[in-house]
């Protein structure tokens, strides 16, 4: 919660909350990026699979990296330098950022089996991209206790978002 809900009257979310929390969001936002590393990989050229199954690993690394850090320097510790369990809390609540890109980069890894070239293992991952991150934004719905319809609406904005993702790699034509 804001500084200015504390000073309204009203408490901190616990931290329990919080870590949940940032776990969901952070898988919703990684199922995005791994979505979008796809598209861009898919316009540059055949990658073998190998390659991307790596890009899509370290790039949720990187990412994952990212939050921790601006979590850990943001506006909330600034006042107060970070200590391990601060560092570590930060860490584990950033975590699905790379969760979120091991399903897309299975996909890939598993694609010769199911007999897919590079064009089917770079839809088939997309795809899986997407399915994760509407997954993770019901997940997020549901562990906040939203209603049905909350929830409902959640997962179609996500799915929205995927959808642009997709259509973006239509307009590429790749």
């Amino acid at each position: 919660m804001s500084d200015a809900g504390q000073a309204a009257g009203h408490p901190p979310a616990p931290a329990a909350d919080r870590g949940t929390h940032a776990d969901y969001t952070g898988g919703v936002y990684g199922s995005l990026l791994a979505a979008s590393v796809i598209v861009g990989a898919g316009t540059l050229g055949s990658f073998p699979r190998v390659e991307l199954v790596l890009l899509l690993l370290l790039t949720g690394g990187v990412f994952w990296i990212a939050h921790v850090h601006a979590q850990l320097f943001g506006e909330r510790l600034a006042r107060h330098g970070p200590d391990r369990r601060a560092v570590g809390r930060a860490c584990r609540e950033e975590w699905t950022i790379v969760k979120a890109a091991v399903p897309p980069a299975v996909a890939v890894a598993v694609s010769p089996v199911l007999g897919l070239g590079v064009q089917g293992t770079q839809w088939f991952a997309l795809s899986v991209a997407v399915t994760g991150q509407v997954g993770w934004s019901v997940a997020a719905s549901r562990r906040a206790g939203a209603g049905r319809r909350l929830i409902v609406l959640s997962a179609a904005v996500n799915l929205v978002l995927g959808l642009l993702i997709l259509s973006c790699k239509l307009w590429l034509k790749h």
